[in-house]
């Protein structure tokens, strides 16, 4: 009987943990639709509005992009608890930042884009969905993480002294 609980509760995290990643599937849809957006209506200065946005949406609004606002996530610095700056944001963002840049070249831009841009965000939600932490290949080249904007991280990050990658780092008790 015991072992028929422990099941259910790995079932139900592991349900937990997929709808979450579906929610961030979701935020970065509205972020990519907002550029969309921008692209049609505004080109051929909408398209680099648009991946301004993109380059620099996850340090907007304390951490917050549009779409993580609207789903209620913001991404954070993994070293030391804060909403992730710019230079993470830019850095997070380049595995969708620079298909966008391909496509900006006339012709042959949107050819280059698509060969670059489908096998990334294939990979991004491959990482995404197969690694424990959920993060995808822009959190781990950003030290980012997506957390619920609830508040709670800042007791586990306070406590961090190094980063993820740093050999031998721990969180303290």
């Amino acid at each position: 009987m015991h072992y028929n609980m422990s099941m259910k509760r790995k079932y139900f995290l592991k349900r937990a943990m997929n709808v979450a990643r579906l929610s961030r599937l979701m935020a970065k849809g509205i972020d990519l639709f907002i550029v969309l957006i921008l692209s049609i209506f505004f080109y051929p200065i909408g398209l680099l509005l648009g991946m301004v946005y993109i380059a620099v949406a996850d340090s907007l609004q304390n951490g917050q992009s549009v779409g993580k606002k609207f789903i209620g996530f913001q991404v954070m610095n993994l070293e030391d608890g804060t909403p992730c700056s710019v230079k993470q944001s830019v850095i997070r963002n380049l595995p969708i930042l620079v298909p966008l840049l391909f496509a900006a070249i006339p012709l042959w831009g949107a050819f280059f884009a698509l060969i670059l841009g489908i096998p990334l965000v294939i990979f991004e939600i491959i990482l995404l969905y197969k690694l424990d932490s959920g993060h995808r290949l822009g959190d781990v080249m950003a030290d980012t993480s997506v957390m619920a904007n609830d508040g709670g991280h800042q007791a586990v990050s306070k406590d961090r002294k190094s980063s993820w990658f740093a050999e031998g780092s721990q969180i303290s008790p």
